[in-house]
């Protein structure tokens, strides 16, 4: 009951600023939606460590290595509505990280240097030698860490929905307070409202659901374990040294990132700029797919030159 209580509280609080709209679209409505049904290459590869990670890849061997890190409880899915519109110029790696989407879901280690070692040894898996990281919120997280513990291996870097720091940040600690009292199996509601949160734009009704889904196929000690792991990530001394290029996407109704970490992250990293994505949520890459797409599109061919 107590469980119930918090969450219930928690979305109240949350959805008491700009209110999230309901996902009225049809696919047909979203750039680019109707070209998901094409078959991108999912597939599973072992690392070193014996987890087995789900990804999906498309695009030219010989073009731009760019690696997509999706968000808390996502998949590779959570970029499933911008694959389809960047050029085979960009060879794309989204990733299910540990613990998410049909990858292995270890009983430990869920800290950003988990991930972040296991994108490095993702890397030498398909021989890349060098990419461009790209995360969302938990993923952005995940890709500072990769950028401080690997900068020699970074091209660029985008940053989406970031958190500059969890630790002063009052919805992250009543978020955390609801996902301490969760229990096998995770509640439904939960999860739902958990995502719809995240949206102030309407996305296709069957995205949401997928996306719904595959949140779905976290067990609580996921859940929690992200939530322990994040609590000290605090990167902004560290990133003052890295000099590759970064681009800062924030959406100025995104109810969970402040705009002041944008600019904190900024302040911090010297070969970077922000976009704003004004009118979007959380999860601006699903509000927005092709203006999402062009802008990374811009980005990796300004680094090209």
């Amino acid at each position: 009951m107590k469980s119930v209580i918090l969450l219930a509280l928690f979305f109240v609080v949350l959805s008491s600023g700009a209110k999230s709209q309901a996902s009225k679209l049809s696919g047909a409505e979203i750039p680019g939606f109707s070209l998901i049904e094409r078959k991108l290459q999912v597939k599973f590869v072992e690392l070193p460590n014996g987890i087995t990670l789900e990804y999906a890849e498309q695009g030219d061997a010989s073009g731009v290595p760019v690696i997509f890190l999706h968000g808390y409880s996502d998949s590779w899915r959570s970029f499933e509505l911008n694959l389809p519109l960047l050029p085979s110029s960009i060879h794309a790696f989204a990733i299910s990280q540990r613990g998410h989407g049909n990858s292995d879901k270890p009983q430990v280690q869920y800290r950003p240097k988990d991930f972040a070692d296991d994108v490095a040894a993702f890397m030498d898996k398909m021989n890349l030698k060098k990419a461009i990281i790209v995360g969302h919120s938990m993923g952005s997280t995940n890709a500072r860490q990769f950028v401080v513990s690997y900068p020699e291996r970074t091209i660029g870097l985008v940053l989406m929905a970031s958190f500059a720091s969890f630790k002063d940040n009052p919805i992250i600690t009543e978020f955390e307070a609801v996902v301490s009292q969760l229990e096998d199996p995770v509640d439904a509601n939960f999860i739902t409202e958990f995502q719809k949160s995240t949206i102030k734009r309407p996305v296709p009704d069957t995205y949401m659901e997928t996306i719904i889904s595959e949140s779905r196929k976290l067990p609580v000690h996921v859940w929690k374990g992200v939530a322990a792991g994040w609590k000290d990530a605090d990167y902004n001394e560290s990133l003052k040294k890295f000099m590759a290029p970064t681009l800062i996407i924030w959406g100025d109704l995104d109810a969970y990132c402040p705009e002041n970490d944008q600019y904190a992250l900024k302040n911090a990293i010297k070969n970077s700029k922000i976009e704003i994505y004004n009118g979007t949520g959380h999860a601006l890459h699903w509000e927005e797919p092709q203006r999402f797409a062009d802008d990374l599109v811009e980005f990796v061919n300004g680094i090209k030159k």
